[in-house]
């Protein structure tokens, strides 16, 4: 498995070219989403952490229940997002005369989805660094009931250095990784989806390009 992993960072052409003479399977990719999982598991209990933190006054004893919420929420959205992203690189195919299974570009968008894992290792990290220096004003009852207070609480918090740096690195090191699996993606699809190359980079390439404009928009406007 390591060898077939590491083909797939160096010759993705060749790695799923071998991959369709094979049966389809969702283990691997799977497992490669649940480690993705995981690790945004572990910063979402971070960033759970100061939510918690925020909320404490307003909504006491519901600490661990807003931190649960924010791990679990990160483990399946990871999942849900493997499914909705093959969703629509699926469904963009099909404008290019695609042909193929739905399970099989499953899983070579989850095989694809592997450099995320490394993103996502380097974003926990520097949460690590970041989320102790985040001062975070605990949002009251008083404050909950005025639109204007809670504004101002959650701008402040938003605005605050170290939540400003770590929400560049994190947007950043998203965008970056997030192009090191669309140039996989794109060989997943035309393979999984028998597209000529131009065909595949569009149909990967154009969603890519939006959501990476709509990160950047998030970080403008934060």
């Amino acid at each position: 498995m390591s060898h077939s992993l590491t083909e797939l960072f160096l010759n993705p052409n060749a790695f799923f070219k071998d991959a369709m003479t094979r049966d389809e399977s969702l283990k691997i990719p799977a497992l490669i989403i649940l480690g993705l999982g995981i690790v945004g598991a572990g910063y979402g209990y971070l960033i759970g952490s100061l939510s918690a933190k925020m909320m404490s006054a307003a909504m006491p004893g519901a600490d661990m229940l807003i931190i649960l919420s924010s791990v679990i929420g990160a483990l399946v959205g990871t999942f849900i997002f493997w499914l909705i992203w093959t969703c629509v690189l699926y469904g963009l195919s099909f404008l290019f005369k695609g042909q193929g299974s739905f399970r099989r570009t499953l899983e070579f968008v989850g095989y694809g989805s592997l450099p995320q894992c490394i993103g996502a290792i380097i974003t926990l990290v520097a949460a690590f660094e970041y989320v102790p220096k985040i001062t975070v004003t605990p949002i009251t009852s008083a404050m909950l009931q005025d639109p204007v207070l809670l504004q101002q609480s959650m701008t402040a918090f938003l605005h605050d250095p170290a939540m400003l740096e770590l929400t560049q690195i994190t947007t950043l090191v998203s965008i970056v990784f997030l192009l090191w699996s669309a140039n996989i993606w794109i060989f997943g699809m035309q393979h999984s989806r028998q597209l000529t190359m131009k065909d595949a980079a569009l149909c990967v390439g154009i969603p890519v390009v939006l959501y990476i404009l709509y990160m950047i928009y998030n970080l403008g406007v934060s």
